[in-house]
């Protein structure tokens, strides 16, 4: 799933009594001649924030636009690119021409044709705005030149130059239906981005949103015009959103839900195999981090800006402390910013031991002597810090700064958390002007897609004022990511990227805490969950869940 962490809708808080009673909402929409239907009931903290694909940033958004519009692309289980709207596809001696041919007489779920036009506009449309309206889907069409469909079937994508990652990047693009957006084109666009895009949404993809209560359900049903071989078993599937984990596992070992659809907490494992449901765990893309701001421009506490006081502060991180004390083992330590579930990992890479001598040694031949509190002084000020973190991180992410707190607290550096909504973090992070002045530290996640240009590219200087956090900008870094995604030599390609991620390890503008587990819980009552390295089965990489999940008989 690509999940940005910086969401930003505004949660309401709902008592344990109220999310329980919401859930039985899935039961209302239908009526009872289908009270037989086989309806799977996911339970969620973190809700659809827009139904439209330009300015929505949440997780369960993208699922949606997974499972509601067509891909040219998919994964499969074992995370290998396979055809999905596109049968089959060409590419040019030279790499920079690519010929897509899609599956012919597809409707729309309005009865519309579902063509390759439809994937020309969409991705013209995104080329078009993408420096205002369409900038967030802008970097799946990077280098791209043009897109004609020269029929009905037929798909033909110009690239600038040869690019080693078409198919991943296409597989992010969701295929919108012509005749609803065209008429948002005109003039500059503004249009695409106040569009709601209101359920029930025309569909081309598997199931069809019909209804949509935000930050409490989302309603979807088989679409009737499902151009796919495979029809889903299941009748449709809902979404309840819930106010915290608490009040979801309790509706799940209640019977109010059958799946946990995103990332379990590992607290909650025992008690969930305990109450008899199914737990899965493996692997993740995603990440834990303490974010520092390396913004060349910022004017206090600049000696953050200095590589070997973060190397310091690594040294001072415990992280076989945060895997089992907070993850109970379901993580690793981390390093890079490039995960080991993505296949593109660099495993010599290795974390700095805890090591709090080592730290305060360097800190020491800084000349940064602690004062009578123990706290050491820079310039005359001591080096207390605050850390700006969302409220999405609460619980795991409480106890890991509480560690990382205490680690400090040793080699003379003071830390405290300032809790804030994820959209006002953002803010903060980014203030004023997008010109990352105003803060120091954040801890925030990271659960990029498998492909990991996106993850490299957050730390371009194009990425600041947009998915940048830490406000890093450095030209050789911008060189080695550019080069990177023309090199069509796997070997090459992957020699870059071990390149770039030990560039960035040794900078630290990120300090990778740990790679979590994905953990996911449903009822013994249901199969045919294919899980994922991203958060869990049910996720924007795929359709393989929810085509195949089904109740056991």
């Amino acid at each position: 799933m690509k999940k940005k962490p910086h969401q930003s809708w505004n949660m309401r808080t709902l008592t344990f009594a109220a999310a329980v009673a919401a859930a039985t909402v899935f039961q209302a929409p239908f009526t009872p001649a289908a009270s037989a239907a086989e309806i799977l009931r996911i339970g969620a903290t973190q809700p659809i924030d827009s139904l439209n694909p330009f300015v929505s940033d949440s997780d369960y958004s993208s699922v949606m636009y997974q499972y509601v519009y067509p891909h040219l692309t998919e994964y499969d289980a074992k995370l290998q690119i396979v055809p999905s709207f596109a049968t089959k596809w060409e590419v040019s001696e030279e790499g920079k021409v690519w010929t897509f041919h899609t599956i012919p007489g597809a409707k729309w779920s309005d009865g519309e044709p579902l063509t390759a036009k439809d994937a020309a506009f969409t991705f013209n449309m995104i080329r078009k705005f993408q420096t205002g309206t369409t900038g967030k889907l802008a970097g799946w069409v990077a280098h791209m030149a043009d897109a004609q469909a020269s029929d009905d079937n037929t798909l033909v994508l110009t690239y600038k130059l040869p690019v080693a990652n078409v198919l991943t990047q296409l597989q992010a693009l969701p295929i919108l239906p012509r005749h609803v957006w065209e008429p948002l084109t005109e003039g500059n666009g503004e249009q695409i981005s106040t569009f709601p895009n209101t359920a029930p949404v025309v569909a081309g993809g598997p199931f069809v949103l019909t209804k949509h209560d935000n930050e409490q359900i989302a309603l979807f049903a088989r679409n009737p015009n499902w151009w796919g071989k495979k029809k889903p078993v299941i009748d449709g599937f809902g979404l309840q959103f819930f106010a915290n984990d608490d009040a979801m596992i309790t509706a799940l070992v209640t019977d109010k839900l059958d799946m946990i659809g995103e990332q379990t907490p590992p607290t909650a494992v025992e008690t969930l195999k305990k109450a008899g449901m199914t737990v899965l765990s493996g692997p993740s893309v995603g990440m834990k981090t303490l974010i520092i701001n390396t913004s060349p421009d910022k004017p206090k506490n600049r000696e953050l800006l200095d590589p070997k006081v973060r190397e310091a502060l690594e040294y001072a991180i415990d992280r076989e402390t945060i895997d089992k004390i907070v993850w109970l083992g379901f993580s690793a330590p981390g390093s890079t910013i490039v995960a080991p579930a993505t296949g593109f990992h660099d495993e010599a890479i290795k974390p700095l031991p805890y090591d709090t001598d080592k730290a305060n040694e360097i800190l020491e031949g800084k000349g940064f002597k602690k004062g009578g509190d123990g706290i050491r002084v820079v310039d005359g000020k001591r080096m207390s810090y605050e850390v700006i973190f969302p409220t999405e991180e609460n619980g795991t992410g409480d106890r890991a700064f509480q560690i990382i707190q205490a680690g400090f607290k040793k080699i003379g550096i003071e830390v405290t958390q300032r809790k804030m909504d994820p959209g006002a973090a953002t803010e903060a992070i980014h203030a004023p002007e997008a010109k990352y002045l105003d803060y120091d530290f954040a801890m925030w996640s990271w659960v990029p897609p498998v492909e990991p240009d996106f993850m490299l590219s957050i730390v371009t200087c194009g990425a600041r004022g947009g998915n940048s956090d830490s406000g890093y900008c450095n030209a050789d870094y911008d060189k080695m990511y550019l080069k990177q995604g023309t090199l069509l030599d796997k070997k090459e390609r992957l020699a870059e990227i071990s390149a770039m991620q030990k560039h960035i390890f040794e900078a630290r503008p990120y300090i990778v805490l740990n790679y979590p587990n994905v953990i996911e819980a449903h009822s013994p009552k249901w199969d045919g969950f294919v899980l994922s390295p991203l958060v869990g089965s049910v996720n924007n990489l795929s359709t393989e869940t929810l085509m195949n999940v089904h109740k056991v008989k």
